[in-house]
């Protein structure tokens, strides 16, 4: 793999998001390998518990614009040599963008969610937009003193990433204010509406998350796959699956509009988007 790391340590298969020269930005091939080494995790019967944690300052700053301009305009670049994420939008429109997110975006995450593992992430630094679906998908979230989560797409013209899971981790009005703000939201304020578990110093996260993640892996892994499954059906007849999959459409709309108005699939300058994730 290039842009992540997988080791198993005694039953907590770990998983590490490794480009952080790009703050962990995720385009197309880190994505596909993100899901293999969750695979790999979710097959090995040794392991228990599946950490996704990341080297370098920040846990991501969401989609790699860069890669997103070379895959959907077709230049050449790092993106050209991943076939699968070359979008053709100008020839295909809103079908190859539909096609190409709801594999990797929407559908990895869901993915994750409903492996029947523990999984924790270990967050750290900036977490932005796509970066929250790869940590909203865990069970569990330790993030450090220093973390902070935002979703400021709402400037590009789209209504929230891919992966909807905001108001069931944040409520609805606190849903609406990170979305109709684009401000980040500290470790602390995501610890007071229960979208981490537990808030540490900077020095001690991944001590704190092994710790956790070993300490879950003395429980039967039966036993653990029936809670997992236990509280993630009670969400889904509550309806959060189909929420995420209606949401989902919803944010299609976005790029449809966008394309009919400037003939791209987002509505902002993308060197002015990076300036401000940054």
């Amino acid at each position: 793999m290039t842009y992540i790391n997988y080791e198993k340590i005694d039953r907590v298969g770990v998983i590490t998001l490794d480009r952080a020269d790009k703050a962990n930005a995720v385009n197309g091939p880190m994505l596909d390998e993100l899901d293999e080494a969750w695979s790999m995790a979710a097959a090995d019967r040794d392991v228990r518990v599946i950490v996704v944690k990341a080297n370098g300052k920040h846990f991501s700053s969401g989609h790699d614009m860069s890669g997103s301009n070379e895959a959907l305009s077709g230049e050449k670049g790092a993106a050209q040599s991943d076939q699968s994420n070359q979008l053709d939008w100008k020839e295909r429109g809103l079908e190859a963008l539909y096609e190409w997110e709801s594999k990797r975006y929407l559908g990895y995450s869901r993915r994750w969610r409903d492996i029947p593992k523990p999984s924790i992430a270990a967050v750290q630094g900036a977490c932005i937009a796509g970066g929250l679906m790869l940590c909203w998908p865990c069970d569990l979230i330790v993030a450090s003193e220093d973390a902070k989560f935002s979703d400021p797409v709402v400037r590009m013209g789209i209504g929230g990433v891919e992966y909807h899971a905001h108001t069931w981790e944040l409520g609805a009005r606190k849903a609406k204010e990170m979305l109709f703000t684009a401000k980040s939201m500290t470790a602390a304020e995501a610890l007071e509406f229960g979208m981490v578990n537990r808030v540490v110093p900077r020095d001690n996260l991944l001590d704190e998350t092994m710790a956790l993640a070993n300490e879950i892996a003395q429980m039967h892994p039966f036993a653990l796959a029936q809670a997992k499954r236990a509280v993630n059906q009670t969400m889904d007849i509550q309806g959060f699956y189909t929420a995420l999959q209606s949401v989902f459409d919803i944010h299609q709309t976005g790029h449809g509009n966008a394309l009919a108005v400037g003939g791209y699939p987002i509505l902002v300058d993308l060197d002015q988007m990076k300036k401000t994730n940054n």
